[in-house]
C-alpha cells in the first residue's frame, strides 16, 4: 500500500507522490517565540515528526521549521517585562527547544529565523509590486487579493466570509479591505528595519512565503500546520508565493493537525486553562506526553485532561514491560523491518491510534512467550521508533515505574477507586485495581473497619 495523506486544499486524500522522485521537501510553521509553548503547540511538532520520521524511511527528507521572532506578540511581550524584544526571544527559543527535546521531536533540518530573512522577505514583496500583486500605501505594503482569482480556494470561503473570519483593519490607504500587509511602518520603540518603503517590519505571512522559498524553492511537496493557520495565514501564503512565482503551485499537500482541548472546552488564556509543556513535564515523563499525543488520529481534536497521562503512562508501562521480559532482541531491531500492520496504519493518512494498536498486538505477541517473541520484539521497537517511542532502556523504565507507584498518596486513590467499584457492584473493575496493586507489590487485606494495605512482608497502612 502506498502512502496517502489527506490534502486540506482537495478535502481528499490522495496517493503521496513527491514533485521529484526520492526527495522530498517539507515545510511546518514553527512557534512564535513570546512564551512558554503549550501543548497546542506541542502537537504539531509531534504530528509532523512521526511523518518525516515515517518519510526518511523511504525517500531523502529536508524538513524546515521556521521560528518566527518578530511578532506583535513578542513586542507586547518585552514590554511587559522590560526586556529587549531580542533577549525576550532568546529565552523562548530555548524554551521552545528543551520541551520539544523532552517530548523526543528531532530537530529539523532547518531552522529558519525570521529576523534572518529580512532581504528575501522585501525582495518577493518587490517582486509582487512589479507583478501589480501588491502596492504601497502610506509606507504599508500590501497584497492586492482582488489580482489572485484563486484566493479562498483553501480554505472554502468566499470573499465576504474571509474577511469577516480575519477580522481585517479597515484602513483608509487600502484599495479594498480584505488586502493584506506584506509591510508597515515601525514606530521608534518597535522594531524595524529599513526597505525601500520606510523603516518598518514585515507581514507575518510574508515571512514563511520568503522562507520557504530560499530553503526548499518555489514549490514544495508538503507544507504542515494546525488548523488554526488555513486562513488567514496559510491562505496568504499560496498568494503571495503564487504570484511571486508567475503561478507555480506553492505546496502541493497541505497538512493540518486538529485542536487540543482541555476537559472538553477551548484552550485559551481568557479561560486560564492553558497547559504549558513544562508543567506536563514536571507531572510525567515527556514519552508519556508525547504518547498521549499521538492517541488521536492527528486531523481530530484531542481533549487534554489527567485521565489521558495516567492512561497513556500505563500504555508505556505496558509496551515497555514486554519488551524486559524478553532477551536477544537487542541485537538486531535496527535491520528488522517493521510490523505490516504498524505500516498500513501509518500509510492511511497517519492513522496513528491504529498504529498504536499494532504495537499493543505485538506486545501481547511478546507476552505469550511464543518461539516467535524475540521476532515480535524486534518488530515492536523498529516500529515504535518511528512514533519515536521505546527509545529508553525497558529495565531502567520498569524501575522508574516502580519508583512512582509506590507513593502512598497513588496507592490510596486506588484502593478507594476499589472501594467505589465494589460499591457498584462493578467486580470485574475491582478486580482489576486489586490485580494492578499486586503487580505494585501491594496487599490489600478487607476488615470491619474498610480495606487496609501493606507492602509485602510489610505492616498494613
Amino acid at each position: 500500500m502506498s502512502l496517502t495523506l489527506y490534502n486540506t486544499l482537495s478535502r481528499t486524500k490522495e496517493p503521496f507522490e513527491p514533485l521529484h522522485p526520492g526527495r522530498v521537501s517539507v515545510y511546518v510553521c514553527g512557534p512564535t517565540v513570546y512564551n512558554r509553548p503549550h501543548i497546542g503547540n506541542a502537537r504539531p511538532a509531534v504530528v509532523f515528526d512521526v511523518l518525516v520520521r515515517y518519510l526518511r524511511t523511504r525517500y531523502a527528507v529536508t524538513y524546515v521549521r521556521n521560528i518566527t521572532d518578530v511578532d506583535d506578540k513578542i513586542n507586547a511581550a518585552a514590554e511587559a517585562s522590560g526586556e529587549s524584544i531580542a533577549t525576550v526571544a532568546a529565552r523562548h527559543i530555548d524554551d521552545y527547544h528543551a520541551d520539544m527535546q523532552a517530548l523526543g521531536v528531532l530537530p529539523p533540518d532547518i531552522e529558519p529565523h525570521a529576523t534572518h530573512h529580512l532581504g528575501e522577505m522585501i525582495a518577493m514583496i518587490e517582486a509582487l509590486i512589479a507583478r501589480g500583486h501588491a502596492y504601497a500605501a502610506e509606507g504599508h505594503v500590501l497584497f492586492r487579493v482582488a489580482s489572485f482569482a484563486d484566493y479562498g480556494k483553501l480554505s472554502r470561503r468566499d470573499t465576504r466570509q474571509l474577511i469577516d473570519g480575519a477580522r481585517v483593519e479597515v484602513a483608509p490607504y487600502k484599495e479594498d479591505a480584505g488586502d493584506f500587509v506584506l509591510w508597515k511602518p515601525s514606530t521608534p520603540e518597535q522594531p524595524g528595519w529599513d526597505s525601500p518603503w520606510g523603516r518598518g517590519r514585515p507581514g507575518w505571512h510574508i515571512e514563511c512565503s520568503a522562507m520557504a522559498e530560499t530553503h526548499l524553492g518555489d514549490s514544495i511537496d508538503i507544507h504542515g500546520g494546525g488548523n488554526d493557520l488555513i486562513f488567514p495565514h496559510h491562505e496568504n501564503e499560496i498568494a503571495q508565493s503564487t504570484c511571486a512565482h508567475d503561478g507555480k503551485p506553492f505546496a502541493r499537500y497541505w497538512l493540518h493537525n486538529g485542536f487540543v482541548n482541555v476537559d472538553h472546552t477551548k484552550m485559551s488564556k481568557s479561560l486560564g486553562n492553558v497547559v504549558l509543556v513544562r508543567e506536563l513535564l514536571d507531572q510525567a515523563p515527556g514519552e508519556v506526553v508525547r504518547l498521549a499525543l499521538l492517541n488521536a488520529h492527528y486531523r481530530q481534536p484531542l481533549d487534554w485532561s489527567d485521565d489521558v497521562v495516567a492512561e497513556s503512562r500505563r500504555k508505556l508501562d505496558r509496551l515497555y514491560n514486554a519488551l524486559r521480559k524478553v532477551d536477544g532482541w537487542q541485537d538486531g531491531w535496527r535491520d528488522t523491518a517493521p510490523d505490516a500492520e504498524f505500516i498500513a496504519a501509518l500509510d492511511d493518512d497517519l492513522n496513528t491510534p491504529r498504529a498504536l494498536a499494532a504495537l499493543f498486538a505485538l506486545a501481547r505477541e511478546i507476552n505469550r512467550n511464543g518461539p516467535d517473541a524475540v521476532a515480535a520484539a524486534r518488530r515492536l521497537r523498529a516500529s515504535a521508533e518511528i512514533l519515536g517511542l521505546l527509545g529508553g532502556d525497558p529495565a531502567a523504565w520498569s524501575a522508574s515505574v516502580a519508583d512512582a507507584e509506590l507513593d502512598p498518596e497513588a496507592i490510596n486513590r486506588l484502593v478507594e477507586q476499589r472501594t467505589a467499584a465494589r460499591a457498584a457492584k462493578d467486580f470485574a473493575e475491582a478486580d482489576r485495581i486489586r490485580d494492578q496493586l499486586a503487580a505494585m507489590g501491594v496487599v490489600i487485606e478487607d476488615s470491619p473497619d474498610g480495606p487496609q494495605w501493606r507492602l509485602a512482608r510489610s505492616q498494613p497502612q
